[in-house]
């Protein structure tokens, strides 16, 4: 017997929705591990080698756990919830202040738009040096930075099927990357070229103690675990969300895990720690250490290019997702959630982010000297840390709201665990640059200006909900 309409969404947890459903398991898998894996390792190694010496696997275990712990709390979120806005969305529902809600997104949606204007810069960066250009002008790597956004914008006012698409050939090139230099590190290891003993050492400049060094290396090598929360973003987008996002994120986060420790060892074990943490590319020290006469140099540069490229993309459709969500949820003014009635795409978020994320490329250009491209990626990593301390919190006072379908639930020590590590990692005794704090705060200053406009533009119209209690009703949330 044929079950009615609403008893099949219920069932597979798909909410009704103006997107387009393209995302099966398998899709959604190679989404969360491109994401994850961006460009992040491919830099990161060396740094974190030199705050802990030859145990630089030990801070990404640390990282893994860290984000292991909070995607649970998300997975119970998102299969409880299943729509588009991740994190701003159940901090709504659990809280009901329109300012948090605003200030979370407004958090989460600049992690993703500054982690991508750095991927473009750094593909325009990257493109030009494989193509022989050696000293390019910084205004020649902007305008490429600028196309190449303008070249995301369009695939995503395409269509989500061809984000994907797209996402799979970067995701499966950067993935390769990263399995050439586990290749590398074991045939090392056989030809006697490693040596495994440096894995156990443990070095820390200064007079770091071992937790502290542990800590400020950690707060490095969590850059490269984010991004499994960008995919909740996505879930009006999923088949069957409530089935599919359990197993494929803890999934998609374990693969990441292992390839960053393995990554690790074997760097280490091949290239001396000192050299490590003075050079920018340490895999590509570690090809040439393994290999001689390999052509790294010349190859290297393009698997940048596609990691830093599915960056930009995934973090370009997770903002865009982020604010259609929000407008639909009335939080943001409602044309932000204008779909193409052809594409079926959020036009007008994606419009928006793009034009920010342009601005930002040019911006960040001009501050080149003062050191705010190496900080932004610290910063990406810090606001999302104090949004996933908020996330880890919103679980558990959403217990209470019972929804009318099965869902996965975390074990209650999860997120209170999860809550009290991320919020210790916001704080300055993680060693970060102060510079990362000095921008979070101007970001999160911009978004408090921004609230005072969206709340008077939302005000006139007695259509438009502003009050955070009758919005709360009206979404079913909790009071």
């Amino acid at each position: 017997m044929t079950q009615p309409a609403a008893e099949k969404l219920d069932e597979l947890g798909e909410e009704p929705t103006e997107l387009k459903r393209v995302m099966g398991p398998k899709l959604l898998l190679l989404f969360i591990v491109g994401d994850i894996l961006g460009t992040g390792v491919y830099a990161l190694t060396g740094q974190v080698a030199a705050e802990v010496g030859g145990a630089a696997w030990a801070p990404f275990i640390v990282a893994f756990a860290i984000a292991l712990i909070t995607a649970f709390s998300y997975l119970e979120l998102v299969t409880k919830y299943p729509q588009a806005a991740g994190a701003a969305l159940y901090t709504h529902k659990a809280f009901g202040i329109h300012f948090l809600t605003f200030i979370v997104c407004f958090a989460v949606m600049c992690s993703g738009i500054t982690s991508a204007s750095t991927a473009a810069r750094a593909v325009g960066s990257n493109l030009l040096v494989g193509f022989g250009v050696d000293e390019p002008s910084t205004w020649t790597v902007v305008a490429v930075a600028l196309v190449f956004m303008a070249l995301v914008a369009a695939v995503n006012l395409r269509g989500v099927g061809e984000s994907v698409k797209a996402n799979i050939v970067l995701t499966i090139v950067e993935l390769s990357g990263l399995l050439f230099i586990i290749l590398v590190g074991i045939f090392a290891a056989f030809g006697g070229n490693a040596d495994f003993s440096r894995v156990m050492v443990f070095e820390s400049p200064g007079d770091k103690n071992a937790f502290l060094a542990v800590t400020a290396a950690t707060a490095l090598a969590f850059f490269a675990m984010v991004g499994f929360e960008d995919a909740v973003n996505m879930a009006e987008e999923t088949h069957d969300p409530v089935k599919n996002f359990p197993r494929m994120m803890i999934t998609g986060i374990g693969i990441t895990g292992v390839i960053y420790v393995l990554v690790a060892i074997f760097t280490v074990a091949i290239v001396p720690v000192g050299e490590l943490g003075a050079s920018d590319t340490p895999l590509t020290l570690v090809v040439e250490r393994a290999l001689p006469g390999f052509p790294i140099g010349s190859i290297f540069p393009f698997i940048t290019i596609f990691a830093v490229a599915n960056s930009a993309l995934i973090n370009m459709l997770m903002a865009s997702r982020l604010l259609y969500g929000m407008a639909k949820q009335k939080v943001l003014p409602p044309f932000l959630g204008r779909v193409s009635p052809q594409r079926r795409t959020p036009t007008a978020a994606i419009v928006f982010t793009t034009f920010i994320a342009l601005g930002l490329i040019v911006l960040v250009t001009l501050q080149e000297e003062s050191g705010v491209i190496a900080a932004l990626g610290g910063t990406t990593s810090l606001l999302l840390l104090a949004v996933f301390t908020i996330v880890n919190v919103a679980v558990l006072k959403l217990r209470s709201n019972i929804v009318d379908r099965r869902h996965f639930v975390a074990p209650t020590v999860l997120p209170i665990l999860g809550a009290l590590l991320c919020a210790f990692f916001v704080g300055p005794w993680t060693g970060r640059d102060p510079l990362q704090y000095q921008i979070a705060g101007w970001l999160l200053l911009i978004g408090v200006v921004l609230w005072f406009v969206t709340w008077a533009f939302n005000r006139p119209d007695p259509t438009k909900i502003t009050d955070p209690n009758a919005l709360s009703e009206r979404e079913g949330g909790v009071n």
